[in-house]
């Protein structure tokens, strides 16, 4: 195993946590100013915000579950699939552009988007180290 496998593992709880964060941040301020937000659909509500919060959560959890377990790929694809989802929040911008949106609302847009990109680098970075051809 290399440096960088070894690295990423270390890495990946933590990214794991401020990615969770990140899209809890984001989330939660969809969910409490969702009227404020440009164009969204008018039969998205509060409650339904959180619940696919709390499922692509539960995603990320059931990855790092399985990672730590031994199934390590199987946790890393849940995990990948889990920091790619990280990335729904450009959709605000076609709804409406950058400049539509309040700070709060693109600062907690890009948070989530940066905390996705940092946990996807760590496990690709961790799938290609943990290859069997290394």
């Amino acid at each position: 195993m290399s440096f960088r496998a070894d690295r990423g593992r270390a890495w990946i709880g933590g990214l794991l946590l401020l990615y969770g964060a990140a899209s809890l941040l984001h989330f939660a301020h969809n969910a409490e100013y969702l009227a404020d937000y440009p164009n969204l659909p008018a039969w998205l509500g509060r409650s339904e915000v959180y619940v696919v919060w709390l499922g692509l959560a539960a995603v990320g959890l059931g990855g790092y579950a399985l990672y730590r377990s031994g199934w390590r790929l199987a946790g890393l694809l849940l995990i990948g699939l889990y920091a790619v989802s990280g990335f729904d929040g450009l959709l605000h911008y076609t709804r409406a552009p950058l400049a539509a949106h309040t700070v709060t609302m693109n600062f907690t847009i890009w948070f989530e988007i940066v905390a996705a990109a940092l946990l996807l680098t760590a496990v690709i970075t961790i799938a290609r180290a943990s290859r069997p051809d290394r």
